[in-house]
């Protein structure tokens, strides 16, 4: 049996995957960087496997998180995506959505893509770190401060440290998988 960060339930599939395979992966994608931020601002104030399991109906309505439709949408799709029992149907993280596809956009003009932005505030490479046990890991650090100060003088809504933090820790931007975690070296 391999051992997994202590984090991840033992008999839950999505998780699993999720930890198996994608968590802790760098990601240089500006769509799938948009997605994550996107999710990780969603799932503030609920679980993470909340959203999980309403991730595929996440890309769904919200046209596979293309950022430059997103930026686009008015007060009509507002009104849709309300009804949309698949998401989290709340209008400030709705809006906040739109708000940060519109706030991506000027990112690429000003730095080219997504991917140099949001990758500078670690050097462009992963941070390495060497936890032993849950209890360890921050909420927050330093640098997820700062990538949320400037988000949001940016204009992205939903994006404080610890919500930037576990977005690093999602894309690859630090290795927090625990040091006798299998995908601890993998990564």
């Amino acid at each position: 049996m391999k051992t997994r960060c202590q984090w991840v339930p033992v008999n839950d599939p999505l998780y699993t995957d999720y930890h198996d395979l994608e968590w802790g992966v760098p990601v240089h994608d500006d769509r799938i960087l948009f997605e994550m931020l996107m999710l990780e601002g969603a799932q503030a104030g609920l679980s993470w496997n909340t959203i999980l399991k309403k991730r595929e109906n996440y890309k769904r309505a919200f046209d596979n998180f293309d950022p430059y439709k997103i930026a686009l949408y008015d007060e009509n799709k507002v009104a849709t995506l309300l009804q949309d029992a698949g998401i989290v149907r709340n209008r400030l993280k709705i809006r906040a959505t739109i708000k940060g596809a519109q706030a991506f956009k000027n990112i690429v003009k000003e730095f080219g893509s997504f991917d140099a932005y949001i990758w500078q505030f670690t050097g462009g490479s992963t941070r390495v770190n060497s936890w032993k046990s849950l209890s360890e890991l921050p909420a927050n650090t330093t640098i997820s401060d700062a990538m949320s100060k400037d988000l949001k003088k940016r204009g992205f809504n939903f994006v404080g440290s610890t919500i930037c933090y576990a977005f690093m820790q999602a894309t690859g931007m630090v290795n927090d998988h625990a040091v006798d975690c299998f995908r601890y070296h993998e990564v």
